[in-house]
């Protein structure tokens, strides 16, 4: 099975490049990508301007005093020989005129302390908001993505977060909007932290769009494997608390809450979690594990690997890949190595499930993570496993797909690059050749190729949590870096686990092909 994962296509036809059947692609780049070693490294002139209708540049942070803060201040400016990456990243709009890009602030890492802290007060929130503004204007950003993880949670105030978010993108809504700037959010979909973190028609009203995170429901601290990002829940999970944990009751607890689906981009991974089986042969879902798979190259972190790492791995021709067809979702085995992850088949299933209420669409991706394509041959089953697992609420989902007039309200990707994450509202055939732009990312012989792989907002700063000050010298020490991830997301929702596990979450980009 040496190209199962990752069989060789044609070239990108120019219609999958083209944004005149898509109303939004939005994109995240992670910036500490191009911190990445050998074909991982993805850097500003990697990303294809015209593959997004809108960027994210991921992240900044935010000072206690209400200012917007650098994080890596080597890689984002000028000075003392610093890469410059933000006049870089914003200079991509003279290449595509039409291009909106906007400042990511916050990220898993940065944590809930200062958000809770400014928007608690008047004062703050209304120097945040005027602060946003001033950034955006002076580095040439179109708007502001606020991404709190999460509000009354972390290390938060569970008793006045929730009610203090709404107010904080109320003050940097009206700043914005009088300069014709835009105001999203990226949210944790699934309804047991969404509960308690969202007042979601107030956040509805005030924002453009609402990114769910749609994705990391199940990793290796559960002990048993478990999908990434199921469709669907497992029968056996019914009747528990992991009922919730998949894309579409995620998506219907934020349109019963009275989400509109015209702003909500629902978010697919592009990117796997793995883990090491107890056993060589019992591999299926809910098999008992022992931790996380092995690091990749250029990911370097345990139990996730990019598309591109997942690719590698299929073509040694030593993986058996599986079509769960309970979740709707693909998983490949190999010894004692598991991964859970997307493909071709499971992105057009969600976004056949989805289209029929008019969502946005959304891409998440790691610029080295990316480039997973489909395969005919790949067996299609509905696994049986060991001990119960993970999932959530199994329940069938219409595959209409969105009418004109839904599309009109809404933003779908039809394709991402040199981000983290993705946003976006295509037609359902634009958000299947989507998928299949990962394919283009082989070469005919079977390599991935680097520079068509984008990265995705993965972790944020350092596994530790720490800011970091980037410098060339790092790149050596790129494992202490946080994995950036892929994900694409279309309308609806994008989920991050509390769990400390998941801090990489936050991504960007879709892999496509690109040109330096």
């Amino acid at each position: 099975m040496t190209t199962a994962l990752c069989p060789t296509v044609s070239p990108v036809r120019e219609n999958m490049r083209s944004h005149k059947d898509v109303e939004n692609v939005v994109c995240y780049y992670a910036t500490w990508a191009t911190y990445r070693p050998g074909d991982g490294k993805f850097d500003v002139e990697n990303i294809d301007p015209n593959l997004c209708t809108h960027l994210m540049y991921a992240f900044f942070g935010l000072k206690p005093d209400g200012t917007v803060d650098f994080i890596d201040t080597w890689n984002d400016l000028p000075v003392n020989g610093g890469l410059n990456a933000i006049a870089r990243f914003n200079n991509l709009k003279r290449k595509n005129p039409s291009l909106k890009t906007l400042a990511a602030i916050g990220g898993w890492n940065f944590g809930s302390a200062t958000f809770s802290m400014i928007a608690k007060s008047a004062t703050l929130r209304s120097k945040f908001a005027t602060e946003a503004r001033a950034f955006c204007q002076k580095f040439g950003f179109d708007g502001i993505d606020i991404d709190w993880e999460y509000p009354a949670q972390q290390d938060g105030d569970p008793s006045v977060d929730k009610a203090n978010f709404v107010l904080l993108l109320k003050d940097l809504k009206t700043e914005l909007k009088k300069y014709g700037l835009l105001l999203t959010v990226a949210v944790g979909a699934a309804e047991s932290s969404a509960s308690q973190s969202y007042d979601i028609p107030q956040i509805s009203n005030n924002v453009d769009f609402i990114n769910l995170m749609e994705y990391d429901f199940h990793m290796a601290s559960e002990g048993v494997t478990g999908h990434n990002a199921p469709l669907k829940a497992r029968s056996a999970e019914l009747n528990t608390w992991k009922n919730e944990l998949n894309v579409y009751s995620s998506v219907q607890y934020w349109l019963s809450k009275g989400a509109p689906a015209s702003k909500l981009n629902l978010g697919m991974p592009l990117y796997g979690h793995t883990f090491t089986l107890a056993s060589a042969s019992n591999n299926g879902v809910g098999a008992p594990v022992t931790g996380p798979g092995v690091k990749g190259p250029y990911t370097r972190a345990d139990g996730t690997l990019g598309y591109n790492e997942i690719c590698e791995r299929k073509l040694t021709g030593t993986w058996k890949e599986v079509f769960d067809n309970e979740q709707m979702v693909p998983y490949a085995y190999s010894g004692n190595q598991w991964i859970g992850y997307d493909n071709v088949k499971s992105i057009t299933e969600k976004q056949h499930s989805c289209s029929p209420v008019p969502t946005n669409t959304k891409i998440r991706h790691d610029v080295r993570r990316s480039s997973v394509a489909d395969d005919a041959t790949t067996t299609s089953t509905t696994p049986t496993s060991s001990s119960s697992s993970s999932s959530s609420r199994s329940t069938s989902v219409s595959s209409d797909s969105t009418s004109a007039s839904a599309r009109s309200e809404s933003t779908t990707p039809l394709l991402v690059t040199g981000s983290d994450l993705v946003h976006g509202s295509p037609a359902t055939t634009d958000f299947i050749k989507l998928a299949e732009i990962f394919e283009d990312s082989v070469e005919a012989n079977g390599k991935v190729k680097a520079k068509r792989d984008v990265p995705l907002r993965g972790v944020d700063e350092h596994e530790n949590g720490d800011s970091l000050s980037f410098k060339p010298e790092h790149n050596e020490n790129e494992d202490d870096l946080a994995v950036a991830e892929t994900h694409l997301f279309r309308p609806l929702f994008k989920y991050k686990s509390i769990n400390s596990e998941r801090r990489h979450i936050r991504q960007p980009t879709v892999t496509s092909t690109t040109t330096k």
